[in-house]
């Protein structure tokens, strides 16, 4: 073991444990890792097939405590992961296909979108209303699967953001519910996704092994606050981590124009 492994472990652990508290709450937790193994010094592909490879397992913690706490919709779940399965491995699939400059140009594209959206969005719902028929549940929820499994696969940071909002506002599930949903469709998400990076060759299994472990105690805690607290602790931690994905598309567009005017 070298010095400088133990020190991009040093960086890494303590980050990538609260990337894994926050994506088990509400998402997003790819905005702290991403940027904590590109910090490291990891390469831009390497580092999403790790932070992958690390963050399912993870993600395999919440969804047990989310299953423990009765707090997923088990059609709506099935039907996510589902869809999120195929989605997850076309995504990956076109990422590992791009070049580390492409791919940052798409994250600049991509990220503008995402930030408006999630601060914009309402996450609080009006009066309560009826559960949709089971049928419209499944086929809704197959199609947040794949579109954001696709979403999750090639890009990533957002992405559980996206389907708990996309479960509360169109499938009508309560929010801490559609949390635990998404833990079971992200999980989905993240096995194809790490997968198809598998077959690339791009994890790097000397970080993702400490990693995954960090990741997991983070999922553990997260999940397990987040169904004794409910909705008062998931709303405000989804409108911090927006504002972070905000703050990182304005920093990313800075030091874009700052190199092209330099």
């Amino acid at each position: 073991m070298t010095p400088g492994y133990e020190i991009t472990l040093l960086i890494l652990c303590p980050l990538v444990f609260l990337a894994g508290f926050v994506d088990s709450v509400a998402g997003g937790g790819g905005l702290i890792s991403i940027p904590a193994y590109i910090f490291a010094g990891v390469p831009v592909h390497n580092a999403y097939a790790t932070n992958k490879a690390a963050m399912c397992l993870g993600t395999g913690v919440s969804v047990v405590n989310y299953l423990r706490g009765k707090k997923v919709h088990y059609r709506a779940a099935l039907a996510g992961a589902l869809g999120a399965l195929p989605g997850s491995a076309l995504g990956t699939m076109l990422a590992a296909s791009l070049s580390p400059t492409a791919l940052q140009i798409c994250l600049m594209i991509i990220l503008p979108g995402a930030a408006g959206f999630l601060i914009f969005h309402r996450t609080r719902r009006g009066p309560e209303k009826p559960e949709l028929p089971p049928a419209r549940t499944f086929l809704l929820s197959l199609c947040i699967g794949f579109a954001i499994g696709a979403y999750d696969g090639f890009f990533g940071p957002g992405a559980g953001m996206f389907i708990t909002l996309a479960l509360a506002g169109l499938v009508r599930l309560e929010l801490v519910k559609a949390a635990g949903t998404t833990r079971v469709i992200n999980f989905a998400s993240n096995l194809a996704s790490m997968a198809a990076w598998l077959f690339a060759g791009k994890i790097l299994f000397a970080l993702a092994i400490p990693c995954t472990v960090c990741t997991m105690a983070g999922n553990f805690l997260g999940s397990r606050l987040a169904v004794k607290t409910g909705a008062k602790f998931i709303r405000p931690l989804i409108i911090a981590v927006a504002a972070l994905l905000f703050i990182r598309v304005l920093a990313d567009l800075i030091r874009i124009s700052l190199v092209k005017s330099g």
